[in-house]
């Protein structure tokens, strides 16, 4: 993975070329400040400061004296800016603005050099940007560095990262953090979850819940549950193999709720945080779960299996039973949740369900605030009648194949009930065709969002 501190630097650490941002109105005018040499080469290379136009102005030794970049349309993505790292020659960089080094730029800059490349390494390039402050630079670095996390494991094929490579980043991340961590695993997972081990006992690699706390016991309690399904094939209920194409990305939830828990011990917020993984593989065997098969969940709510491939939901279900357990101030799971999701609102904007008004606001106004797009949608209760079968207290699958989003989040919400507040993000984790600052591929998604608001409420 690379190292976001090694491309956001503090000031004071060597020269920088200066990137002059300028727009198309303003340009004949900053054309007039520059040298004879200068606006003659501008205008060789037809220079007109369109958005995001880029032009190297030569120095001596070959060295760049100046960088001239067209300001972004305000229908450019706020991360566009600092993309132009992957068009610029190796060095260090600075806003002649600092003002425009802002995080989406940093973020932007450090995304557009991010690669997944363990299977065919490749040199980062050395683009260096220098920040206006050393805070800056350091929290900048910090929020890439989660979201490098979440892309490596999101990108990591399933049969290097399966949940035995789960526990092992969750340990190192606890072990980094001074954080405790137990995991349950295997059959010991029959009798307190019974639906986690229902879901992952065909697979030859054991299911089991990761456990992490971390934190002073008197702040506010606040749990991450994250659905670790590091590979789906749909179960008995199989999928095409078109829809297994993407499935190493099933364990999204489980990534970014590991980005997120980083992200608050590094910042030391004051809040004791749990979060919960539940780690599994929906494989095909004898002893797989079967449709019609009838479950007791770890809160006592029964449930039949309408569909194998509706397994996300059991999981997290039994996960957040635990959770509810220890009535906790904030409680939000984030889950690759359905397909219904992605039909909704697209690829690009997850959508949440929660109850609490303030907290829909709260997230909203992050959301926009930090360029993490959210979406709320209604946890419509009349809808909780197509989840209902007259031989369980819920089924596992939608009926009729209306309002999938929501008839997985009231699924869910059926877990919880003792939680202050409750959020259930239902995210796709994955950016289908690259974007400024982000390659196709794994993707944090609300992770940095929560993290404001997170900081908000329980910052130093």
């Amino acid at each position: 993975m690379i190292d976001a501190r090694k491309i956001l630097l503090p000031p004071g650490r060597g020269p920088a070329t200066p990137i002059h941002v300028v727009g198309k109105a303003a340009w004949p005018t900053f054309s007039a400040t520059l040298r004879t040499e200068a606006r003659a080469w501008a205008k060789a290379h037809g220079f007109e400061a369109a958005p995001l136009a880029l032009l190297v102005l030569p120095g001596k030794a070959g060295v760049p004296d100046a960088v001239l970049v067209g300001a972004p349309g305000e229908r450019d993505d706020p991360f566009a800016l600092g993309a132009i790292a992957a068009r610029l020659p190796e060095g260090s960089y600075s806003f002649a603005e600092a003002a425009l080094a802002t995080g989406d730029v940093a973020l932007g800059w450090c995304g557009e050099l991010y690669k997944y490349d363990p299977h065919r390494p490749t040199k980062v390039k050395a683009v260096t940007l220098v920040m206006p402050s050393k805070p800056a630079a350091t929290q900048a670095a910090m929020l890439a560095n989660a979201v490098f996390a979440v892309r490596d494991q999101v990108n990591a094929p399933a049969n290097i990262l399966g949940p035995d490579e789960l526990e092992r980043d969750a340990r190192a991340l606890a072990r980094a953090h001074k954080a405790k961590v137990s995991v349950i695993s295997g059959a010991a997972l029959a009798k307190g979850f019974p639906l986690i081990h229902a879901v992952g006992a065909a697979s030859t690699r054991k299911p089991r819940l990761i456990d992490i706390t971390w934190g002073n016991a008197r702040h506010p309690k606040v749990t991450l549950v994250g659905k670790g399904v590091v590979f789906d094939t749909g179960g008995l209920d199989i999928k095409p193999s078109a829809s297994m194409l993407l499935m190493k990305k099933d364990m999204g939830g489980a990534a970014n709720v590991l980005g997120l828990a980083r992200l608050i011990m590094e910042q030391g917020l004051k809040l004791r945080l749990r979060v919960l993984v539940p780690a599994v593989e929906n494989a095909i065997a004898g002893d797989a779960f079967r449709p019609g098969d009838v479950f007791k969940s770890r809160k006592g709510i029964t449930v039949e299996i309408g569909n194998t491939d509706a397994e996300g939901r059991l999981i997290l279900a039994d996960a957040l039973a635990l959770a509810d357990e220890e009535k906790p101030e904030l409680l939000l799971d984030m889950a690759t949740l359905t397909g219904a999701a992605r039909v909704a609102t697209g690829p690009d904007l997850p959508p949440f369900f929660t109850d609490d008004e303030t907290l829909a606001a709260d997230l909203g106004r992050h959301a926009f605030a930090v360029n993490d797009p959210l979406w709320r949608l209604p946890l419509w209760r009349p809808y909780a009648s197509m989840i209902e079968t007259p031989i369980a207290d819920l089924n596992n699958a939608g009926a009729g194949g209306f309002a999938g989003a929501i008839t997985a989040a009231l699924f869910l919400r059926r877990f919880v009930e003792q939680a202050k507040a409750y959020v259930h993000f239902d995210i796709f984790a994955w950016t289908p065709t690259a974007k400024p600052g982000r390659p196709r591929g794994g993707e944090s998604q609300a992770m940095r969002a929560l993290f404001a608001l997170l900081c908000e409420r329980y910052g130093k």
